[in-house]
């Protein structure tokens, strides 16, 4: 096997420590790029330009009130998720820790490009522009919550369970293109949510066996025996939050939460 040098690229949060603690200890990686977190400002000017103002409206109240209350309600569970699975939250080292205003910045390709690496493993960063894949010579892989093509975009595993999808609910590590979510996949997995699960835990349970998936991604791109495979399904959507109203719904009728 030859070592090949891995970067990661991501935003701050639980899942890219998870990630980080559960690969480095096979595969050590060199650095880990974090991206500031785009102003909320500006990430609700855009989307009212992508969804409208009424839609937004409701996102933003599904994640002012229903996000916060699971949070609030849910530490028990993810506690027992996180001693489950041995998701680990030791901090990344500040040592090997690069901060960048976005990671499509000249400054995030001008490290890159002077990292070189073989590997750079992508973890909840905006999506990436074509010139820092092209310019970059490396693999990009993600890992996706979510069966794609499917369940693309965000809540992939909730909105399987809406849609009485249990088979595709559950988490993707793909080879990233151009597009949202729709580059080759590698691995996948799923997930089995229990009674008092819900959308807040739902990823905790996907960063788990995303840690596997990556670990046979990264395996296999060691021996040079990285390849995409057939998709479950050929159907592709691209999911959004879910409104106020229509978390309610969905919680009331369907009792998915």
């Amino acid at each position: 096997m030859n070592e090949k040098k891995i970067i990661m690229l991501a935003s701050a949060g639980s899942s890219t420590v998870f990630m980080f603690n559960g690969i480095r200890a096979n595969y050590p990686i060199s650095s880990v790029i974090i991206e500031e977190k785009l102003s909320t400002k500006k990430l609700i000017k855009r989307k009212i330009k992508r969804l409208g103002v009424w839609t937004v409206l409701g996102q933003t109240l599904f994640q002012l009130l229903i996000v916060k209350f699971h949070f609030k309600f849910s530490k028990k569970r993810i506690l027992e998720i996180e001693q489950q699975f041995g998701l680990d939250n030791t901090p990344i080292p500040e040592s090997i820790i690069k901060h960048v205003t976005a990671v499509n910045s000249p400054e995030c390709i001008a490290f890159l490009k002077e990292a070189k690496p073989d590997l750079v493993i992508v973890n909840g960063t905006r999506i990436l522009s074509k010139k820092i894949l092209n310019e970059i010579k490396a693999t990009f892989v993600n890992t996706h919550v979510g069966i794609t093509p499917k369940y693309r975009g965000v809540h992939g595993g909730y909105w399987a369970l809406v849609n009485n999808d249990k088979e595709n609910c559950g988490v993707t590590v793909h080879l990233i293109d151009e597009g949202i979510d729709t580059g080759g996949i590698l691995y996948q997995m799923n997930i089995s949510p229990q009674k008092d699960d819900n959308l807040v835990t739902y990823p905790y349970l996907q960063i788990a066996k995303g840690i596997e998936c990556m670990k046979l991604a990264i395996n296999d791109f060691s021996n040079n025996q990285l390849k995409a495979i057939t998709p479950k399904v050929s159907e592709s959507i691209l999911w959004y939050h879910p409104t106020l109203w229509q978390y309610v719904y969905n919680w009331i009728v369907k009792h998915v939460k």
